[in-house]
């Protein structure tokens, strides 16, 4: 009797099983841009309430908005604390824990509200006639900071704003440029800086703390926050470039300026990047990450800890090999906490300042805006992972036990059949070990064949890790039942400073090859991976590479660009940050051709066979659209089987919801056309 109960119940749990896995089903454009997005996440002084934003996409209004919300980090309940039409984001908490300002397009121009977390309705509290990018508010309570862009030599804000309605009222359009930058990643500046803004928080009146004709915070090569006040508010340290050429300078420093005004004092000397200055809760010392090497936009972030007291500094990551990312203070200002991208992972460590011992806290998915709690006990930060959007988590530092606090998209990802990332490695052409990460595609059967979707990641210094992209998402390519395979190649993050170095001046040599070899391992040790069906596709740098792969013999069916460089001279003369090409190519091609053309795929398209799809978009100032005119051009001109997606309303990324639709639909309708003939 005992054994047909056995056989029941096993059978009653196989059928149960069946039936959930048959209820699942592949991911598609419709749920991708309905996962809810948490976005800042920011911890009252009391340690009581998580702020946090979360941004919904419409599809068919063909845009997004944000909201506020509130987690009570006793019960870990949610409420929703606004609730309009319009942007509502950036949070940031009175001294009291009881108010929280924001800024909101509710009205019409970003401005400043502040609610009760009590309820109620917001209330404006600025009528500035320019808009608010973003703020902070002192600890004391007394002022708000705010970043806001300006013509540097306007008289005030009303004379800036003004000078602004001038020229949109213009029949004239034309524009009179002096001098780089004068256009940046997806926009023109036309004249105008960043600068901060310190107002009471009695919102009477405000002034600009850092006047000048410069950017502050910079125009790249930003930390998470570029700009905050000291502990006892009687100073802000915020960051700058003062290099007369700032295109082909990676020179941002930190400075420090009364909160009153005054004249900026500079405190780091070095001529390479300084960026995000954190003050130690008991206003001792200020630590910022600092690059060693001027004009490299990669070098390693290091953490250096400055000395108000004696004006002394020391590195507290000399012999740690990985960037520092975001930094946090321990309550007791002893320890500090910071997260870095590890072989495929973003990683929590902590530090100690005594000892210089770093310990690593969480190690597992991709971990970012970290924020602890006022006794020092609970660190609470964002986790996600290649089949879970970003959700709030918390960990006991001392337990190390790890607790998930939202589930915003339980409900559509219990439908969703999305397999984990799995980790693989190969030796290279030269004996080197590179890493390499593959999805499965839903309902994976080993003893079947499934075609095999390459993916390359751009930067070149980037790092395809376990996160759910909203752009190149690795459920998207498996969905219709690709495996998926993303190799970090020589140049990547996470895999120590002296691999990433070994791109600059290679962009065609050490990293193909890599990727060369390592579709070679994944051919002959995944039994599952149909050999004669194999797409590749790739993005910025990983776009250049499927250009160049197009010039080369190569074994894929069909082959996605998207803004892919095609030609490095003509690149040159119309991108913006001058000090990037100048470093990986050795100087400008004026006076140092010869990287330029070694590396320029328009040398080799007399050898284009391969069916090519290339996508560009009119407003990307990074990788401008004649590179992907140019390639599209010497396809159609040497015969092979192409097509070019043009968007004349997006950037550098298709950031739009329909937009997006149209791009998955005709980048997986590409490759299943022709990975299938």
């Amino acid at each position: 009797m005992r054994q047909i109960f056995v056989f029941i119940a096993l059978l009653m749990s196989f059928v149960s099983t069946s039936v959930f896995a048959a209820a699942k089903r592949p991911i598609t454009i419709e749920d991708l841009w309905a996962m809810k997005r948490i976005g800042e996440i920011c911890l009252s002084p009391d340690g009581k309430w998580l702020a946090y934003t979360v941004t919904e996409y419409s599809m068919e209004q063909n845009k997004g908005n944000t909201d506020i919300w509130l987690l009570s980090t006793k019960d870990g309940t949610s409420i929703k604390l606004t609730n309009s039409p319009d942007y509502d984001g950036n949070p940031a908490w009175s001294a009291d824990s009881k108010k929280l300002a924001f800024v909101s397009t509710r009205d019409g121009n970003r401005q400043i509200y502040l609610i009760s977390i009590s309820g109620g309705e917001a209330r404006r509290l600025t009528n500035l006639p320019i808009g608010v990018h973003d703020i902070i508010w002192s600890p004391d309570g007394k002022y708000f900071a705010f970043t806001a862009s300006v013509y540097p030599n306007a008289k005030n804000l009303d004379e800036s704003a003004a000078w602004d309605a001038e020229k949109k009222s213009s029949q004239v359009k034309a524009k009179i440029i002096t001098r780089l930058f004068y256009r940046y990643w997806n926009r023109w500046l036309n004249d105008k800086r960043s600068h901060i803004f310190i107002m009471p928080a009695t919102a009477d009146t405000c002034w600009d703390i850092t006047s000048g004709d410069y950017d502050s915070p910079p125009l790249d090569l930003r930390g998470v926050q570029d700009y905050v006040f000291s502990p006892d508010a009687q100073e802000v340290s915020f960051v700058r470039n003062t290099d007369s050429l700032t295109a082909i300078s990676t020179n941002n420093d930190v400075f420090v300026v009364p909160v009153t005004g005054g004249e900026p004092k500079r405190l780091t000397p070095n001529p390479a990047t300084d960026n995000q200055p954190v003050y130690s809760p008991d206003g001792r010392y200020l630590a910022y990450r600092a690059m060693r090497r001027a004009g490299f936009e990669a070098d390693q972030y290091d953490l250096i800890l400055y000395d108000r007291k004696t004006g002394t500094r020391r590195n507290l990551t000399q012999g740690f090999d990985y960037d520092v990312g975001e930094v946090i203070w321990s309550p007791k200002s002893d320890k500090v906490y910071f997260n870095s991208k590890k072989k495929g992972r973003m990683v929590i460590f902590e530090l100690r300042l005594k000892t210089g011992e770093i310990r690593e806290l969480v190690s597992e998915h991709y971990n970012t805006s970290l924020t602890i709690s006022p006794d020092g006990r609970i660190l609470y930060f964002k986790q996600q992972a290649a089949d879970m959007p970003y959700e709030i988590f918390k960990l006991d530092i001392t337990s190390g036990k790890i607790q998930q606090l939202t589930f915003i998209n339980q409900k559509l990802l219990s439908q969703l059949m999305m397999n984990p990332v799995e980790d693989f490695w190969f030796t290279s052409f030269d004996g080197r070990k590179v890493h390499g990460l593959l999805v499965k595609p839903p309902f994976f059967d080993s003893s079947k064949k499934y075609p095999l979707i390459y993916l390359i990641h751009g930067g070149p210094q980037g790092m395809w890790s376990d996160n759910f992209h909203y752009r190149w998402n690795c459920q998207m390519f498996a969905s219709p039942g690709y495996v998926v395979a993303m190799v970090n190649f020589r140049g990547s993050k996470g895999y120590g400073q002296e691999f990433c170095d070994l791109v600059s001046k290679d962009w065609g040599g050490g990293p193909y090859q890599d990727l060369m070899v390592g579709l070679d391992y994944l051919l002959q040790n995944y039994d599952f991976i149909d050999k004669q069906r194999i797409a590749a596709a790739g993005a910025s740098y990983g776009g250049f590479m499927i250009n160049w792969i197009a010039g080369h013999t190569n074994p894929f069916k069909c082959l996605v660009s998207h803004d892919g460089v095609f030609d490095q001279i003509s690149m040159y003369g119309a991108t913006e940050e001058l000090w990037f090409p100048e470093w990986e190519f050795g100087g400008t091609p004026y006076e140092h051709p010869n990287l330029y053309e070694k590396w320029s795929p328009s040398r080799f398209a007399k050898n284009f066979k391969t069916p090519t799809l290339v996508i560009h978009s009119e407003n990307d100032f990074r990788v401008p659209v004649t590179q992907g005119f140019q390639m599209f051009t010497a396809l159609q001109r040497m015969g092979v089987p192409s097509k070019l997606l043009y968007f004349p309303d997006e950037d550098h990324f298709v950031n739009k919801p329909q937009n997006a639709r149209l791009w998955w639909k005709t980048v997986l309708g590409w490759i299943d056309e022709w990975i299938n003939k």
